[in-house]
């Protein structure tokens, strides 16, 4: 890996004094320099795409743009389906698998690994289970349960096998969509950002280099030329290292780090081994584009620096909206099944809402409410409570926004009637001297209001008439008679 300071500033000479300079702000450059073309173009105002643009301008290995410009491929307006780019990205890294099994001797021993001792079942009748245990004595390892997988040093479960099914096989049309859909989204800045690319000081998306930069053959000069783009924020980014988690650290993949640009170019004169040695920087040729640099992960967005030979063979490897591919036999470039993206712009326009039915008027049901639970419900329904509950709702015995049930307005008032009906029951003393003759005409004297003679003599006889009735149960009656039978028969 080369040790390369990211830096934009050249390497100041030794023993030289630093001076500070004063701070300049500088005037941030446009996102896309003005272009001639660019004017007589009418292009729709609602567009936020950056793929939309009809041409790209080409820049120096120094960083400026040149006098010239490259019309944008077709490729970059196909649909992007981030679904489809995750889904053959699964598929084509597992392409990449080395089978693995357990060591197998394929012998009479058979799966070596939790095989190698000597063990037996004990058979039933000792109370232990019939798991296969280590034959001898003397150790603690005697006796032990063996070759199960529930067993300690025992084998796995479901020993693996080398005929495993390692690869995935997808079809043509899906590899070549996934291709065009990561392609389309590297032109779109925020997707582009949402990766994590550090793009915000590059003047254009997507960037276009001079052919000259095929020819760099230095990793020194490949740096400085991607410095010159504003990217050393973006290198630094992928230089920085860190450890993995889990067991890969075992495995000789200690260290990850973040992917930075990935260099198409049309032919290689020695771009490959100038950038090789940058970590996070992949290279790839446009007549061989790999899915697994174009959207590393299975997300889309990754930053691409295109050659200016890359980016006009485009339209030659997987051709426009109105020609096929030159070298992919019969492949068209996939198109958006709508057109217009705007669904409401389409739903409200005049020609869609003319050709609609009126709206049907929608008929409303009441709700069924319980008349004890809602007190004006129950008003409508009973007239005598409609007059009461007028006159509680006039005296404002409850807020506002209380909601009391019928039930319980309607307790006050009942037991008011309650009261008031059991004072019309008790009669008054005018009265009382009303109804005087009229009960000793019809009862008596006597029996009107009992005197207390009356009454001890009543408590008296109800007494007697209890005795005799206990004496009649007993049969002390029937026993006398025969008692005084017998005497009578003596004498």
């Amino acid at each position: 890996m080369a040790d390369v300071k990211m830096t934009d500033k050249k390497p100041a000479k030794k023993g030289a004094k630093k001076v500070k300079k004063p701070y300049v702000k500088k005037e941030r450059e446009p996102f896309m320099p003005e272009v001639a073309v660019l004017k007589d173009r009418k292009v729709y105002s609602g567009t936020t795409s950056a793929a939309a643009r009809p041409v790209v301008t080409v820049y120096s290995i120094g960083g400026k743009p040149l006098n010239r410009t490259v019309p944008m491929p077709d490729i970059m307006l196909s649909p992007i389906r981030a679904d489809l780019v995750n889904f053959i990205h699964t598929n084509m890294a597992k392409n990449n698998r080395q089978p693995y099994a357990v060591q197998n001797n394929e012998g009479p021993h058979g799966i070596r690994a939790g095989h190698q001792v000597a063990a037996k079942s004990w058979g039933t009748g000792r109370a232990v289970s019939r798991v296969p245990r280590v034959k001898g004595g003397g150790t603690h390892r005697a006796g032990q349960g063996a070759y199960a997988n529930m067993c300690r040093g025992g084998r796995m479960f479901s020993p693996t096998k080398v005929w495993r099914k390692w690869h995935r096989k997808m079809n043509t049309n899906q590899k070549r969509y996934a291709v065009c859909s990561a392609v389309a989204a590297s032109a779109v800045p925020a997707l582009v950002m949402a990766r994590g690319h550090r793009i915000q000081p590059v003047e254009e998306i997507p960037l276009v280099i001079e052919n000259d930069f095929r020819t760099l053959k230095k990793t020194r000069a490949a740096i400085t030329a991607l410095q010159a783009f504003h990217l050393s924020a973006e290198l630094r980014r992928c230089k920085r290292r860190y450890k993995r988690a889990g067991k890969g650290k075992m495995r000789n993949r200690r260290w990850r780090h973040r992917q930075g640009p990935l260099i198409v170019y049309g032919h290689n004169q020695g771009i490959c081994a100038a950038v090789r040695n940058i970590r996070g920087v992949d290279f790839c040729s446009v007549y061989s584009l790999n899915l697994l640099k174009l959207a590393p992960g299975g997300h889309v967005g990754r930053l691409i620096i295109w050659t200016e030979r890359a980016f006009k063979a485009l339209n030659d490897v997987y051709g426009t909206q109105k020609k096929t591919s030159l070298l992919k036999k019969g492949y068209a470039l996939p198109r958006s099944i709508m057109k217009q993206s705007d669904l409401e712009r389409v739903i409200n326009s005049q020609e869609i809402q003319s050709a609609l039915r009126a709206k049907k008027a929608k008929k409303s049901f009441q709700k069924k409410r319980n008349p004890l639970k809602h007190p004006a419900l129950y008003a409508k329904l009973n007239p005598l409570f409609a007059e009461q509950y007028k006159e509680i709702q006039a005296s404002k015995k409850y807020r506002d926004n209380a909601n009391p049930s019928t039930t319980a307005v309607m307790e006050p008032l009942r037991k008011k009637a309650r009261a008031e009906e059991t004072r019309a029951k008790i009669l008054s003393e005018e009265e009382r001297k009303q109804m005087e003759p009229y009960w000793k005409n019809v009862f008596g004297e006597d029996k009107i209001f009992k005197s207390s003679a009356l009454l001890a003599a009543e408590k008296e006889a109800v007494k007697v008439a209890i005795l005799a009735q206990e004496r009649e149960k007993a049969g002390l009656d029937l026993k006398e008679m025969l008692e005084d039978g017998k005497e009578d028969d003596s004498d």
